[in-house]
């Protein structure tokens, strides 16, 4: 799809995105993960809501990962803590997190009460937080983590009403990001927008700064002096580029070429997480290399890619071999 430029900056246009479903819905469910884009449009929706007096209209919910670095922690609790008026969902549920770290599968289950003994850290204790105990929509151990967001949103709409959940993902950040957003298969739609899909019932994802770049975003703190996750100060002073400056669950594909980080950043943290999750301290040692398949990748010359495929299948245990085939059997 060809970009179309208009006559407003991103900031301006992301202004009237936030007019217009704050016009179409009653209720803005922000997603909030602690990184810099989620904090931007956190930002920028609170202080519209607030400016036009309809804060009870807005809250927002952190899906919390149990390891992550200390500094993510302590400032998604201070924006907890910033934001009054607001409703607020903070939840530590055992789900089904992608992990890239297992040999032996494919998700770890954060939360679980079985390694309470284990976990990274102790679950937070505030009156926002959603655990296996209490939690209000339905929900089994092992669900994936999309699925647990999803289900989530479908409860809170039909408890409040018609709902725009907004989702601070930019399209330049990846191809996958790209084509979430602004794919040619989208047949769900809201009216004439192109960053509002339906999902399902009254609950509707809007992608209002999906035309921002990462300059952008930090322009924006800049300039109006916004509070982020100082854990980017510390990736900017350890060397990495402004796309491996990223705040999300450690153990997923796209965190294993800075998973060592967390050794230097945040080593008290980083020696629980090796015992948490088999294969951590490997991916750290390997990670973004060719020894964990990374990039450069080369097949022996007496293989195909397929025959390639089912020999490094075959080296897998019974259990990860037979889910992973299932996979390989939609590619060849």
């Amino acid at each position: 799809m060809q970009k179309r430029y208009l006559d407003i900056n991103v900031y301006q246009a992301a202004q009237q995105r936030l007019e217009y479903i704050f016009s179409e819905f009653e209720n803005v469910l922000i997603a909030f993960s602690g990184g810099k884009d989620s904090s931007v449009l956190l930002n920028m929706a609170y202080d519209y809501a607030k400016e036009h007096g309809c804060l009870e209209r807005v809250s927002m919910y952190h899906l919390d990962y149990e390891a992550q670095y200390q500094m993510t922690t302590d400032y998604v609790a201070d924006t907890f803590n910033s934001f009054p008026g607001i409703g607020k969902y903070w939840l530590c549920l055992p789900l089904g997190a992608q992990c890239a770290c297992r040999i032996d599968g494919d998700t770890w289950i954060p939360w679980a009460k079985q390694d309470r003994d284990i976990w990274v850290r102790d679950m937070p204790d505030n009156p926002y937080v959603i655990n296996e105990d209490n939690v209000p929509f339905p929900f089994y151990a092992g669900q994936r983590d999309y699925e647990v967001q999803d289900n989530f949103g479908y409860w809170f709409s039909e408890q409040h009403g018609k709902t725009a959940v907004l989702i601070g993902i930019r399209a330049d950040e990846s191809l996958d990001r790209y084509r979430t957003i602004k794919g040619n298969n989208h047949v769900n739609t809201y009216r004439d927008t192109n960053y509002i899909y339906w999902r399902k019932d009254l609950t509707y994802v809007c992608y209002p700064i999906y035309d921002w770049t990462v300059n952008d975003i930090w322009t924006y703190n800049a300039k109006f002096q916004k509070p982020y996750n100082k854990l980017y100060d510390l990736y900017y002073q350890a060397g990495l580029n402004v796309d491996q400056m990223r705040v999300a669950s450690p153990f997923n594909d796209c965190a294993m070429n800075t998973l060592a980080l967390y050794k230097v950043i945040d080593p008290q943290n980083w020696g629980r997480m090796t015992g948490r999750v088999n294969g951590v301290n490997m991916a750290g040692l390997y990670g973004g290399t060719t020894a964990m398949g990374w990039k450069s990748i080369t097949k022996p010359k007496h293989f195909t890619w397929k025959e390639y495929c089912n020999f490094l299948l075959n080296t897998l245990p019974g259990r990860c071999q037979e889910s992973l085939y299932r996979e390989a059997e939609h590619i060849y």
